[in-house]
C-alpha cells in the first residue's frame, strides 16, 4: 500500500461519515439532541483529558 493509497481511502471515509453524521442531525426524536449531547460529552473528556496530559508534561520539564 502506498501513502496516496491511504490517504484517499482516509478522506473518502470521512466524507461519508460526515454524511452519516448529517443525517443524524438532522432526523426525527431525540437523535439530533443525542448528537449533541454526546458531541459536548466527548469534548468536555478531551479538554479534561488534555489539560491532565499537558499538566504532567510540565512537571516532568520543570523543577521543583
Amino acid at each position: 500500500m502506498d501513502a496516496t493509497y491511504v490517504s484517499n481511502v482516509l478522506i473518502d471515509d470521512v466524507v461519508e461519515m460526515t454524511q452519516y453524521f448529517a443525517d443524524v442531525a438532522t432526523g426525527e426524536g431525540l437523535a439530533p439532541l443525542l448528537l449533541v449531547v454526546g458531541a459536548v460529552f466527548v469534548t468536555v473528556a478531551l479538554a479534561v483529558f488534555g489539560a491532565l496530559t499537558v499538566g504532567a508534561v510540565g512537571s516532568l520539564v520543570t523543577s521543583d
